[in-house]
């Protein structure tokens, strides 16, 4: 399995992560073992993703007034920085 994206969104009584990811092959949904496998791979990439915004981030988008959206780019990597600002 290789992790795609995570989206998470808070609301005032839970947190949705959305896990995109592919796979050759797995368990059917709806069983534990999936759910075992993808819980797995959220705490990856929630893992990952924490370590990265400890080394630094940077705002590369933003919009809106009352709402805002920022769009933070984090990299795992020192390579990493020179791809994603050549993207």
């Amino acid at each position: 399995m290789t992790l795609q994206r995570l989206v998470i969104e808070t609301k005032p009584e839970e947190v949705v992560i959305r896990v995109l990811y592919r796979s050759q092959d797995g368990p059917n949904p709806g069983t534990k073992a999936r759910q075992r496998e993808v819980t797995d791979l959220a705490r990856k990439g929630l893992t990952r993703a924490l370590e990265a915004l400890e080394a630094g981030t940077e705002v590369v988008g933003t919009s809106g007034y009352d709402v805002r959206e920022d769009v933070l780019l984090v990299t795992t990597s020192p390579d990493a920085d020179k791809l994603a600002k050549g993207a």
